[in-house]
């Protein structure tokens, strides 16, 4: 059976996460209903990571094994008139091995956390960041970031309901950086790692609020992780601010994409 790369995108407001749910609307889901308007029958798509309630995919990645061998380009096409009005798009698709696979080749995974700061309620932006009412001290966010890199036990900023076998991983980039949003100024925290646990980020980035508005000192990430306790977490931001950014592949399918 052909395999075939998907480069997707999609708001996470409507949907229950990634996975194919039962009774719920899902990403998973409305993609696999799609495919079956072209191949009736079954279908399993397999994403690179399974995202939850109300997170984004600017480019989640997943592949799907076809019977027909389709014309990469028109199969992209296909799909998206059958996935509309789901706000759902495959941003590119590429022929790959039958070995290659979007969740067990991904040697890397790139979040962004979009942190809105104003006193006002976002409008425009809703359900696209988290907002804040307070300003934020970036350089002291910076500062508690740091303890974080490297390689770590990380089960204070681990869900409980994390299936993960270890706790364990090794954080390779959490950059911080202030930018004028067109809502107002915005905190952006872009992480980097091979593979998070559950909630990983959204523990990480609430507990670095708690660090930006003074609640804590930057030490005190320090103090949170060696604690190995999730009671010593903070805040866990809700999933809208955050973005499945990207997946890396030794051999990249998409390498050459323009993001067009």
């Amino acid at each position: 059976m052909p395999r075939y790369a998907l480069l997707v995108e999609y708001d996470g407001r409507p949907f229950s996460g990634w996975q194919r749910q039962v009774d719920q609307p899902s990403v998973q889901g409305a993609i696999e209903d799609a495919l079956a308007r072209l191949e009736p029958r079954e279908h399993s798509v397999v994403a690179a990571g399974r995202t939850d309630t109300g997170v984004h995919g600017r480019g989640q990645v997943a592949h799907c094994d076809m019977d027909k061998d389709w014309d990469p380009f028109r199969l992209g096409e296909a799909l998206n008139f059958h996935l509309k009005p789901a706000p759902v798009a495959i941003r590119s698709c590429r022929a790959v091995s039958d070995d290659w696979h979007a969740r067990f080749s991904a040697v890397e995974r790139r979040y962004l956390f979009r942190l809105l700061t104003r006193r006002a309620p976002e409008t425009l932006e809703a359900g696209q960041v988290w907002r804040v009412s307070q300003t934020l001290d970036v350089d002291a966010m910076r500062e508690g970031a740091a303890h974080l890199i490297g390689l770590h036990d990380f089960t204070t900023f681990r869900s409980v309901n994390c299936q993960a076998q270890s706790p364990v991983k090794t954080m390779t980039e959490i950059r911080i950086e202030e930018v004028d949003g067109l809502g107002g100024t915005e905190v952006h925290f872009h992480l980097r790692a091979r593979s998070f646990l559950h909630n990983q980020v959204r523990s990480i980035v609430g507990s670095l609020e708690h660090v930006g508005s003074g609640t804590w000192d930057p030490i005190d990430m320090k103090h949170a992780l060696e604690a190995r306790d999730r009671a010593a977490c903070g805040t866990v931001c809700p999933g809208v601010g955050l973005y499945l950014m990207g997946v890396g592949y030794p051999d990249d399918p998409f390498a050459d994409f323009a993001g067009g």
